[in-house]
């Protein structure tokens, strides 16, 4: 599989069965587009046991660098899906950032300074490789459909499904579904179809990205310039991409002309000045790719529309500062993925799906808000504000409280869901942040005998149950499974010593996972499928934990 070429790979549609059928397959899950977002979420249903038909309007993967920055939350996703070594593997790993003012570096930064982690900080890898991997990767699960050269051009909403018409080379047919997913970028045909829009902001700026092939001895880290002597007043960012790729963002203003400027006649000496600058100026490169960009920070006002989801770049859009598009729509598939599988299987309630749109709507107010703000100190507005900006970077260079204003891009976290109606509010002291709503963090354990991984412990279609073992840790695990029988599949994991049949033990030998989410004796955490924290306790009752299962299937307590 490693030596596909993925940038001219051509994927040959094939006649559905559907098309021949006398009246319209009916369909548990129709997924709209086969990006990112789309083929995560296909995987993420089919290793659930839903089966998915996944379509795609063309037959090629994305050209170019376009999305590539994949953070450590993603990677953890794409763990689950069966693809991340393939990721890491191929991919830049980097955790390093550094920040410079026309000459001077102003100031550099870590972003996962702690050990124990099994995975870095960002990956960064071409997006045809990201979608290359998920295709090999659905290919494999027999429950996912995927039809290329299948494009959606008409849908009509049912009480009970959603109709819809595709056309093909072989002409149109009608297929039906239960739930349907638009995951099909910011153009979305299927936003239009519902008759739906996007609001919010287009910035008035433009900006070059050029894919160079070259030998560089530069480290793997984000270089960010503001104002750069080889190309004074605009910014530039340089990072490193697998296959010796360097993708250079060169900001160009407004009135610049998008045709002209992928010109390689104007590229070219872009490149060598700054490579001449960098003491690089021998350096042989070819240009790969290049793109002329403008960007929006926006969104639907719900990402639901009766039977019709909307996930990715078809919800919401961010500038490019801060990498939160792609790994922002993953985890919009990372969140829908549980609770469509958990009502199509009978476990909740179709109002479990409720939630999907106020805690996706929440994370992309949290993208949106940081994107805009990156974008408004990356390109000043006035002269006053250029001033601001200026002097908040050369006062970085010395004074820490400065380096919290600079914003060249607040990199991609995932959001703490705080507004939940499935999460339990605390009711004890806990000095962890991994309260209800935040995504569970990772640890090294060890599983019988074996260094492990905490997350790689959790089962992505059950609820989980953590538990630091204490002196009643059986019993306590007993009345857990018995106050949770009944509602949804739930895992045991027990922290410490001893063993209690059918319950999986983690040794926390460096203590990391005690630590990070202050598990003393007899502290349980309550985990959804998609490993968020939605309730914990510090001495659970089997009334507390039965309330907060109920609460977590948006059942009625």
């Amino acid at each position: 599989m490693s030596s596909i070429d993925y940038q001219n790979a051509v994927f040959a549609y094939c006649r559905s069965a559907d098309q021949d059928a006398l009246r319209p397959s009916h369909h548990p899950v129709v997924v709209i587009g086969a990006g990112p977002v789309g083929l995560s979420l296909a995987i993420d249903l089919a290793q659930q046991g839903v089966a998915v038909v996944l379509l795609d309007n063309d037959d090629r993967l994305s050209s170019g660098s376009r999305a590539i920055c994949f953070a450590k939350r993603t990677l953890e996703v794409f763990d689950r899906l069966g693809c991340g070594d393939r990721m890491v593997d191929k991919g830049v790993s980097w955790s390093v950032g550094k920040v410079f003012l026309q000459e001077e570096m102003v100031y550099r930064f870590d972003l996962l300074p702690e050990a124990g982690h099994e995975r870095p900080a960002f990956v960064n890898l071409q997006q045809y490789y990201v979608e290359g991997f998920l295709v090999d990767r659905a290919q494999e699960l027999p429950l996912i459909d995927l039809r290329w050269k299948t494009a959606v051009t008409g849908l009509n909403q049912h009480q009970d499904h959603t109709e819809l018409t595709v056309e093909t080379p072989d002409g149109p047919y009608v297929l039906k579904a239960t739930y349907v997913v638009a995951c099909d970028g910011a153009r979305s045909t299927m936003r239009r179809l519902c008759g739906q829009e996007s609001h919010g902001q287009t910035f008035r700026d433009r900006f070059l990205i050029a894919d160079v092939k070259m030998k560089a001895d530069f480290p793997a880290e984000r270089w960010f310039w503001f104002d750069p002597p080889f190309h004074p007043n605009q910014s530039v960012l340089l990072h490193k991409q697998p296959d010796d790729v360097w993708r250079i963002d060169f900001q160009l203003g407004w009135d610049a002309d998008p045709e002209v400027e992928k010109r390689p006649e104007k590229i070219l000496p872009r490149v060598r000045e700054l490579l001449a600058y960098t003491a690089m100026k021998d350096a042989g490169f070819e240009l790969e790719w290049a793109s002329v960009y403008t960007f929006s920070c926006l969104r639907m006002n719900s990402f639901r529309l009766d039977r019709v989801f909307f996930a990715g770049d078809s919800a919401h859009g961010v500038s490019p500062f801060g990498a939160r598009g792609a790994n922002s729509g993953i985890q919009d598939a990372e969140n829908l993925a549980w609770k469509l599988a958990h009502v199509l299987q009978g476990r909740a309630a179709p109002e479990l799906l409720h939630s999907y749109d106020s805690e996706r709507i929440q994370a992309a107010d949290e993208n949106i808000l940081n994107s805009t703000r990156a974008t408004d100190f990356i390109t000043p507005k006035s002269e006053i504000s250029r001033l601001f900006r200026d002097s908040t970077l050369r006062l970085a260079r010395d004074h820490g409280f400065a380096r919290s204003l600079v914003n060249s891009g607040r990199l991609s976290v995932p959001c703490i869901v705080d507004v939940s109606e499935l999460n339990t509010p605390d009711g004890e002291v806990f000095d962890s942040v991994m309260r209800p709503g935040a995504a569970a963090a990772d640890a090294p354990v060890i599983v019988a005998g074996q260094p492990a991984w905490f997350l790689r412990q959790m089962n992505s279609s059950t609820f989980t149950l953590l538990v630091f073992g204490g002196p009643s840790s059986a019993t306590l695990i007993r009345d857990l499974q018995a106050c949770a029988e009944g509602q949804a599949p739930v895992q045991v994991l027990l922290v410490g010593e001893g063993a209690v049949d059918g319950v999986r033990m983690l040794d926390d030998a460096q203590g990391l996972l005690s630590v990070r989410f202050d598990g003393q004796p007899g502290t349980v955490y309550l985990l959804r499928p998609d490993q968020h924290v939605c309730a914990r306790w510090r001495s659970p009752n089997a009334n507390a934990v039965h309330a907060a299962m109920r609460r977590a299937l948006a059942r009625p307590c």
